[in-house]
């Protein structure tokens, strides 16, 4: 028996025209993977009433197709309209929808001193709906709708992601979807994540070892400047994915970092946690973007201290404490300014373990000597430290990403060296 198959169709011209990135496909791709649909297709599709139109008809061809955006009062809110009409379903107006969705209208026209006759055509539209849709949450004055379809199942969630997160859980809560659960398979998953090797490198080992097999899929990706080995076995495939989990790990155990979906900044966070240390920053050439990762995990702020950005060299100094003869003898792009850096940010803001970053992200400020792209990290412990020198591609801002992974990977060296020799 197959898997049922999903597919995600996303719309919002903002997303076609670049000006905003999607967050809602892979989220549900991942969500559906991770219920048992093989997700086949994320579609991302502009308002227009065709191109959408066309986008809804391959969906309804899945088992689940799940539709975020949409769903607003506008007259490019047109996910709901071109639904019905790739069904071939009638619309109709939902008294109690319409009355949900005029109380919250009225509110909202009241505080800002407008008639609700401006708002209400825009609620009769919204409260329109395709026949035998079920209305399974209102986000603001969006309504979710879950649509059943001969054992299919359509899913349309309201654009903006924390919206679409929160009524997600009542989608599968909802009859026509359980059914389509119903006959999913949760495939066996297993994530090695590597750092410091190529993608070719791991497609080598990967091949060496085997490689894919009847019910194993295995995928390679480079994300976040790691490479992510995913292996999605069948029940009948799952000896299979141990051994290839296992070869990979004798062929590239250098690399190997993590076996789970947590973050680098988590497993740093959590790493200090563990050891009962707390971590601080002193940056320059990423301009806090160590610090900012760091903190955008929940929780974060029983470990991480806080983060100076040093850029300019007064700063380092005054505010760091880098020595004014080591920046005039070393330059402020050095090793040794690096090391004072980490040095200081344990000791400016009372942490155990420092984490100093400078470097040229360019595109000028390069010489010979050390061109752009040059940087130097430091991660400082109660009584030991990790160094690295960089030199890194692309432009500014990939010089500055990378620079930042490298940092917070350095950190976790760190840490494990800590653990390891205090075990």
């Amino acid at each position: 028996m197959t898997r049922p198959r999903g597919v995600v169709v996303v719309t919002g011209s903002e997303l076609v025209r670049g000006e905003r990135t999607d967050r809602n496909g892979p989220f549900l791709a991942a969500e559906l993977l991770r219920l048992g649909i093989e997700p086949a297709r994320i579609a991302i599709v502009g308002d227009g009433a065709a191109e959408l139109e066309a986008a809804l008809r391959e969906g309804l061809e899945a088992d689940l197709c799940v539709v975020s955006g949409g769903l607003g009062p506008t007259h490019d809110d047109r996910t709901v309209q071109m639904l019905a009409r790739a069904a071939g379903l009638e619309l109709a107006v939902d008294p109690e929808l319409e009355a949900e969705i005029e109380g919250f209208s009225r509110r909202i026209a009241e505080r800002l001193k407008r008639p609700y006759g401006d708002f209400a055509e825009g609620v009769r539209k919204q409260a329109t709906l395709p026949a035998g849709a079920l209305v399974i949450g209102v986000a603001g004055t969006a309504p979710a709708l879950v649509l059943g379809r001969n054992g299919s199942a359509v899913v349309v969630l309201p654009g903006p992601p924390p919206e679409l997160q929160r009524l997600w859980p009542a989608a599968l809560e909802s009859a026509p979807v359980r059914a389509v659960l119903s006959r999913a398979r949760v495939p066996d998953r297993r994530a090695l994540r590597f750092y410091g090797a190529s993608e070719s490198t791991v497609a080598r080992a990967l091949a060496e070892a085997g490689g894919e097999a009847d019910g194993l899929t295995a995928t390679i990706c480079a994300r976040e400047f790691e490479i992510h080995v995913d292996l999605v076995a069948e029940k009948d495939a799952r000896e299979s994915a141990d051994r290839l989990a296992s070869a990979l790990r004798e062929r590239l155990g250098e690399y190997l970092f993590a076996e789970d979906e947590r973050p680098v900044e988590a497993l740093v966070l959590d790493s200090a946690r563990e050891l009962g240390l707390t971590v601080a920053t002193a940056e320059s050439c990423t301009g806090g973007l160590v610090a900012a990762r760091l903190t955008s995990v929940p929780g974060s702020s029983d470990v991480f201290r806080g983060g100076i950005v040093a850029y300019a060299n007064d700063v380092k100094a005054a505010e760091v404490g880098v020595p004014e003869e080591l920046l005039a003898r070393h330059g402020a792009v050095s090793p040794e300014v690096a090391q004072a850096l980490a040095a200081g940010a344990r000791e400016r803001l009372g942490a155990d373990v420092g984490i100093g970053v400078s470097g040229i992200a360019g595109p000028g400020g390069g010489t010979p000597e050390k061109p752009v792209g040059r940087v130097y990290l430091h991660a400082e412990g109660p009584r030991s430290g990790l160094a690295r020198e960089l030199d890194l591609g692309g432009d500014r801002a990939a010089v500055r990403a990378r620079a930042t992974a490298a940092a917070l990977h350095l950190a976790r060296a760190l840490l494990a060296q800590i653990r390891d020799k205090g075990a």
